[in-house]
């Protein structure tokens, strides 16, 4: 007996243990885990809120500036010289009074400055005297020969053409979005992950206007990067709501907010992963190629990586998902059951660490007697043959007595 106490007890103690262990994990552990409880759909408005501010503020910016469009997109002229220790705002002071308005001006790679204005509003003559007043003062303060200056221009159809090829660019990849998500998950999904697209846009356009960076076309060939990398990320969270539709959903005993909650909490920790190892590399782009080695040419391309990812990071964990809630839950059969568990009462959501347990054992389930069959040498086979189980006393057998 004490045998069988000491066992009993053990049992009896084994489950406290194990309910009380995810309170002593940290709150990271937790989240690495997949087993936070954060409430994402339901603070959708303070989301909105951040965004909505950001937004207005750039649409402001543009509306009063406009945007800082390079050279390629509006035409105009470039200067290059090859010089040493000349600051930019001495080249500044110097190409300004030799009569260029509003001149961007750039040290690449450490020696190499480059300059460059829109001339469009001249005729070619005065064009001509222009570039050749600012040869001159570039070559004085910088203690080079005229030759030595190369000059470049874009005139403004050329701008016109890559502006227009960029955003036949952006169009094009929206339609693919659309298509490939309609067609992959369903046509809301693919509405929440376009909706979440352009709050990256918009946001990165609004970064780009209020600080005045530079629009170049390295800058749109990393807006459609960044958009790939917010798609990406929203896919893989429309993918495990999908899987969770499929078990909790269909059985009515969760609301479709509940199950976003459930699938977002559940793949954070990736979300943050691959964030982070996104955003490592273009920051040590933007400090050592940039700031340390003074390749300059990289700062357009490296700041468009690092607003948009952060936007993307961003949209796919606190936009993409509660829009998709917004949308699904105005289904009559998502208001059906929402309206049956309300109907209920007072309930506890389930938590991830519940929803795992509940799969396993759904698992378990449909592989043991659920589908009417017997497997030999399981405990259900062994019960039907009147063999004892595990923990059972064995039956003592009545003897017969002989008659004499």
């Amino acid at each position: 007996m004490s045998e069988i106490d000491d066992m009993t007890t053990e049992a009896t103690s084994a489950p406290a243990t194990s309910t009380r262990e995810p309170a002593r994990v940290g709150a990271f552990r937790r989240m690495y885990r997949g087993q936070t409880q954060f409430d994402f759909v339901g603070r959708r408005k303070i989301w909105f809120t951040i965004s909505a501010l950001i937004i207005v503020g750039g649409i402001a910016a543009m509306g009063v500036r406009g945007l800082n469009l390079g050279i390629d997109f509006r035409g105009g002229s470039i200067w290059e010289v090859q010089a040493k220790n000349v600051s930019v705002d001495t080249v500044t002071t110097s190409v300004e009074k030799a009569g260029l308005t509003a001149p961007v001006v750039q040290q690449l790679g450490g020696r190499t400055i480059s300059v460059q204005a829109d001339l469009n509003s001249e005729t070619p003559s005065q064009r001509e005297a222009t570039s050749a007043k600012v040869i001159t003062a570039l070559a004085e303060v910088t203690g080079v020969p005229r030759n030595q200056v190369s000059t470049s221009t874009v005139g403004p159809t050329w701008g016109g053409e890559v502006t227009s090829r960029a955003l036949w660019a952006l169009l094009l990849f929206f339609a693919a979005v659309l298509i490939y998500i309609s067609f992959r998950f369903e046509p809301k999904m693919a509405l929440a992950a376009f909706i979440a697209m352009i709050h990256d846009l918009l946001v990165t356009l609004g970064i780009y206007a209020i600080f005045g960076f530079q629009i170049t076309p390295d800058t749109v060939v990393a807006v459609l990067t960044i958009l790939g990398y917010s798609l990406y990320d929203t896919v893989v969270v429309f993918d495990r709501v999908r899987d969770n539709a499929r078990s909790f959903g269909a059985s009515g005993r969760m609301t479709y907010s509940e199950m976003v909650n459930l699938s977002m909490n559940q793949t954070l920790a990736r979300s943050i992963n691959t964030s982070l190892v996104a955003i490592l590399p273009v920051l040590a782009v933007l400090v050592v190629g940039a700031e340390i080695l003074g390749a300059t040419t990289l700062l357009n391309y490296g700041v468009a990586l690092f607003v948009g990812l952060f936007a993307g990071a961003y949209s796919s964990i606190f936009i993409a998902s509660p829009m998709l809630a917004i949308l699904k839950e105005r289904e009559q059969k998502w208001k059906a059951v929402a309206q049956r568990l309300e109907a209920r009462g007072a309930r506890q959501v389930m938590t991830p660490v519940e929803a795992a347990q509940d799969g396993a054992s759904q698992g378990r389930t449909s592989s043991g007697t659920a589908s009417g069959v017997i497997r030999p040498g399981s405990a259900a086979a062994r019960i039907a043959a009147g063999a004892p189980v595990v923990g059972d006393a064995p039956r003592p057998r009545k003897s017969k007595k002989k008659r004499h």
